[in-house]
C-alpha cells in the first residue's frame, strides 16, 4: 500500500514537473553554429539545424519552433526556446553561441544643395555603368507608388540582381520597376513575440504602414520630384542622394519594434540578393560585439564587400549614449541643414521670441490671445507636459497654452492641448533640449520654442494678470547661419563598448528633412491625424543614416574597387568640423551653443564633393577585424559566431592591440586605476596606421595638434611619399601623456596629412577613466 502510494506520488511529481515544464515561457533565441562542424550523416546545414532543434525539445508537448534559417550573414537559425532549451542547445557540439533575441526601435528638399551635390553629377557615374549600385533599406517597409520610386531613365536591372518582389496584403509583385527593384518583409519574429499582427493597423506585405520606411529609402536613393513640399514649406525638387542608384527595401520594423530575428532574416536576405549598401535606421543600445544582432550582420556583409551604415541613435545630448559602435558599420550622427521654419511668439508685452513651426491649418487670430501655462491649468504633477487628460478644460479654453517638452510626442501634446478647448500651443524646451528646434506639423497653431525662450515666456505669464500672446507661423528660411549644428538629440560618444574607437564615425543632415511618404499615416503619425501628404518633414539619426548610405552608394559607383572601409575613410577624412569661410570656428553643439567635440560629431560633418577624391585612404579587411578581435581578448567561438568560420584564430606569438586597427581616428583611453602617469613618470601609447594612395603620385606632410595640457603628439616619419596609386606607406603616432589627470578628463585634436591639394584629416579623442 505504501509503495503504491509513493508510486502515485511520484507520478503527480512527474506530472506537475511536465506540465510547468510546458507552461514555462519561451523567447526567441539566435542560435549560431559552426558550418564545417555538421556531422556527415545530414545532407545539409538545414537538416541539420533541424535536427538540432528537435533534440533540446524531445518529449514535450510542444516541440520548439523554428523562425528563420540564416545561411549569409550568419550560419545558424533562430526558434522560440525555454530557457533550459537555450542552455542544453549552447551545450551542444557545433554550437558556438546561443543569444537572446533583442528588440530594436527606429531613430527617428533642400539636401543636396547643402552638401555641395547640386551641379555636381559629372563628378559620379549615372546608371548603366559598373557601378551600378543597390540600396538595401531594413526599415518599415514602402509606398510604392511614391513619385520617388519613379524609374524613368533608368536602365535594365543589374543583370547580377538576385532579389524579389514579394506579394502580400495590398502589395503585388509588380509594385517593383528598374528604380525599387526588391521588396521583401519579415515579421516572424514579431509575431513570434508579439502574438498576431492587428492587419487592420499594419499590412503583412512590404508595404510601409508608417511612413519611415518610405522616408529613408528615398532620401538615400529617391528619384528627384519637382514641386514637392510639405503644406506649402520647403517646397522644391526632392531628390535622393544617389538618384541614379536602385532601391530594395526589407521591411522588418512593425508596430511593436524591430527584432533582431528579423533584423538579420533581412540583412541576410539583402546581401544574398546583391545589395552594395545596406542603410539601417534602427538601434538597440550598445552590446558586446559578439551579442549584437546588427553588429554580427554588418560583419558578414563587410565580408562581402558591403559597406552598413547606421544611426548612432536619439539619446543626446547625454554623454555615452550610442548605439551600432562596431568598427564594420559606419555610425552616423546628426546635424541640421540651413534651412529653418520659422515661427514666432508675440507676448503682450512687446517682446517677440522665434521659435519654429509647420503648422498649415485656419490662420491663428492676429489679436492677442489669452496665455497660460499648462502647469497652471493641471491638477496633476505632470501637466506641465500637456500629457493624454491633465489639462483642466475650464482653464485652457480659447487660449495658448504653453506646454513643456518631453516624455510624451511633441505633436501629441498638441493634441492634448486642442482637446481640452485650447486655441493654440507654444512647446518650450527644457534643459534636455537646450536651445535645439524640431519643427512639427502641428494640428494647430502652434510653435516650438527654445529653453531660454521658454523660459522668458513662462517668467511673463508668472509676472501678468492677463498674459497674452499671438502666433505667427512665417513659412520657409533657407540660409540660416550657423550651420550645421550638432542636433542636440544626436547621440554622443565616448563609446562605452571599446573606447579606443572614436564613435559616431560622422554626422549628416538630420533635421527638418523633407522626403517621401506613406499614404496610410499622415505627417504626424497619431491615429487622430487624418491628413495625408505624399511628402513629411520629420527629424532623427533615421535622418541622417540614409543621407550616407546614399553617398556611400555615389562613391562606390565613382570608385567601384574600394572597400567598405576605403568609402568610409574617403567619408571621414574629408568631412569639415569648422565652418567655411571666416576664421573658420568648430562647428556648434545645438544643445549648449558651445562648440561641439568629435564626441559629437567623429570626424565632422559629410562633405561629398571632396570625398570623391580623398588622396588617401585608410583601408581595413576582414583579418584586419579579427585582429581587433583578438585584441579584445575574444574566445575563438566568439571569433567563429562573428565570421562564421573557425578558420580565423588569435596567434599564441603574436602582439595584439586595438591601438593598431587601422580606423581613420585616434582615441586614447588612459586608465586612472593603474596608477598610470602621475608619480609613476609619463605615460605613452602608440596607434600605428597605413595609408593607401588612390589618387595621383605626391607627397604628403603631417601636422597634428592636442588642446590636452601636458599631452605631446609625435608622428614619424612626417612624410609621406606616393609614386604611384595602391602604393600603401605605414607610420606611427605616439601620444604622451606627463601626468594624470581626473576621470572624465577630455581633450580633442586632428591630425592631417596634406599634399597642397588633398586634405587627409583624422580627429584625435583623448580621455582619462
Amino acid at each position: 500500500m505504501l509503495m503504491r502510494l509513493l508510486l502515485l506520488v511520484a507520478l503527480a511529481v512527474a506530472a506537475a514537473a511536465a506540465a510547468a515544464a510546458e507552461t514555462e515561457q519561451r523567447a526567441t533565441y539566435i542560435v549560431h553554429m559552426a558550418k564545417s562542424a555538421m556531422p556527415a550523416e545530414y545532407a545539409d546545414h538545414g537538416e541539420w539545424y533541424g535536427a538540432s532543434l528537435r533534440s533540446v525539445s524531445t518529449g514535450r508537448a510542444a516541440a520548439a519552433k523554428m523562425l528563420y534559417s540564416y545561411d549569409t550573414v550568419l550560419h545558424g537559425f533562430s526558434a522560440r526556446l525555454t530557457e533550459q532549451e537555450a542552455s542544453d542547445m549552447a551545450g551542444m557540439d557545433g554550437v558556438l553561441a546561443v543569444n537572446p533575441e533583442t528588440r530594436y526601435e527606429l531613430h527617428t528638399t533642400r539636401t543636396p544643395e547643402f552638401l555641395g551635390l547640386a551641379g555636381s553629377e559629372g563628378l559620379f557615374p549615372q546608371s548603366g555603368t559598373g557601378g551600378d549600385v543597390v540600396v538595401g533599406v531594413l526599415d518599415t517597409g514602402v509606398w510604392p507608388e511614391s513619385k520617388s520610386y519613379d524609374d524613368a531613365g533608368l536602365g535594365e536591372v543589374p543583370s547580377s540582381w538576385k532579389g524579389t518582389c514579394m506579394a502580400g496584403t495590398d502589395f503585388n509583385s509588380s509594385a517593383c520597376n528598374r528604380k525599387l527593384i526588391g521588396a521583401r518583409f519579415f515579421n516572424r519574429g514579431y509575431e513570434a513575440a508579439m502574438g498576431p499582427m492587428d492587419t487592420s493597423r499594419e499590412s503583412r506585405s512590404p508595404r510601409d504602414d508608417d511612413g519611415h520606411g518610405t522616408h529613408t529609402s528615398s532620401t538615400a536613393a529617391g528619384a528627384a520630384v519637382a514641386d514637392a513640399d510639405l503644406f506649402g514649406f520647403a517646397s522644391g525638387t526632392a531628390r535622393g542622394m544617389a538618384p541614379k542608384a536602385r532601391v530594395a527595401v526589407y521591411k522588418v520594423c512593425w508596430l511593436g519594434g524591430c527584432f533582431s530575428s528579423d533584423i538579420l532574416a533581412g540583412m541576410d536576405a539583402a546581401v544574398a540578393d546583391g545589395c552594395g549598401v545596406l542603410s539601417l535606421s534602427l538601434g538597440g543600445g550598445s552590446a558586446d560585439y559578439a551579442r549584437d544582432s546588427v553588429a554580427i550582420g554588418a560583419f558578414a556583409a563587410m565580408e562581402q564587400n558591403v559597406l552598413v551604415s547606421c544611426s548612432a541613435g536619439n539619446a543626446g545630448p547625454g554623454s555615452a549614449t550610442l548605439s551600432n559602435v562596431a568598427p564594420w558599420i559606419t555610425t552616423v550622427g546628426a546635424g541640421t541643414l540651413d534651412r529653418d521654419f520659422p515661427a514666432y511668439v508675440q507676448l503682450g508685452n512687446g517682446k517677440n521670441y522665434t521659435g519654429v513651426s509647420l503648422y498649415a491649418g485656419k490662420a491663428p487670430p492676429s489679436t492677442p490671445t489669452p496665455l497660460i501655462y499648462a502647469g497652471n491649468a493641471s491638477n496633476s504633477t505632470s501637466g506641465n507636459l500637456c500629457m493624454p487628460g491633465t489639462l483642466s478644460p475650464e482653464k485652457v479654453q480659447g487660449k495658448i497654452v504653453v506646454c513643456d517638452r518631453g516624455i510624451s510626442a511633441r505633436v501629441q501634446k498638441g493634441f492634448v492641448v486642442r482637446d481640452a478647448g485650447g486655441a493654440g500651443m507654444v512647446l518650450a524646451n527644457t534643459a534636455a533640449n537646450g536651445q535645439e528646434l524640431v519643427a512639427d506639423a502641428h494640428l494647430l497653431p502652434a510653435a516650438g520654442v527654445g529653453e531660454k525662450e521658454g523660459t522668458a515666456i513662462k517668467s511673463y505669464i508668472a509676472s501678468e494678470s492677463k498674459p497674452t500672446a499671438t502666433i505667427v507661423v512665417a513659412g520657409t528660411q533657407v540660409d540660416v547661419r550657423p550651420s550645421p549644428l550638432v542636433a542636440a538629440f544626436s547621440s554622443r560618444g565616448p563609446n562605452m563598448i571599446t573606447p579606443e574607437i572614436l564613435k559616431p564615425d560622422i554626422i549628416g543632415p538630420g533635421v527638418n528633412i523633407l522626403a517621401a511618404w506613406t499614404g496610410k499615416a499622415g505627417p504626424t503619425g497619431l491615429a487622430a491625424d487624418t491628413r495625408r501628404v505624399n511628402f513629411n518633414i520629420i527629424s532623427g539619426t533615421s535622418m541622417s543614416c540614409p543621407h550616407v548610405s546614399g553617398l556611400a552608394a555615389l562613391l562606390r559607383s565613382a570608385h567601384p574597387e574600394w572597400s567598405p572601409a576605403a568609402v568610409r575613410s574617403a567619408l571621414m577624412t574629408t568631412a569639415y568640423s569648422t565652418y567655411t569661410g571666416g576664421a573658420g570656428s568648430p562647428i556648434l553643439d545645438a544643445a549648449t551653443g558651445a562648440a561641439a567635440t568629435p564626441f559629437d560629431y567623429g570626424a565632422g560633418h559629410v562633405d561629398p564633393t571632396r570625398a570623391v577624391e580623398p588622396g588617401l585612404v585608410y583601408d581595413l579587411g576582414t583579418s584586419d577585424y579579427v585582429d581587433f578581435l583578438c585584441a579584445l581578448k575574444y574566445t575563438p567561438n566568439m571569433i567563429a559566431a562573428l565570421a562564421r568560420s573557425k578558420s580565423y584564430g588569435c596567434a599564441a606569438n603574436k602582439t595584439y592591440a586595438v591601438a593598431n586597427l587601422n580606423y581613420p581616428s585616434f582615441s586614447v583611453a588612459y586608465s586612472t586605476a593603474n596608477g598610470e602617469a602621475g608619480d609613476s613618470g609619463a605615460t605613452t601609447v602608440t596607434h600605428t596606421r597605413t595609408l593607401t594612395n588612390v589618387g595621383a603620385a605626391g607627397t604628403y606632410k603631417v601636422d597634428a595638434s592636442v588642446s590636452m595640457s601636458g599631452v605631446t603628439v609625435d608622428v614619424k616619419p612626417a612624410k609621406l611619399e606616393f609614386t604611384a596609386a595602391g602604393e600603401k606607406k605605414s607610420y606611427t603616432v605616439t601620444f604622451t601623456a606627463a601626468k594624470s589627470q581626473p576621470s572624465g578628463t577630455a581633450g580633442f585634436g586632428r591630425l592631417v596629412w596634406s599634399d597642397g591639394k588633398h586634405t587627409v584629416a583624422s580627429p584625435i579623442a583623448i580621455t582619462w577613466t
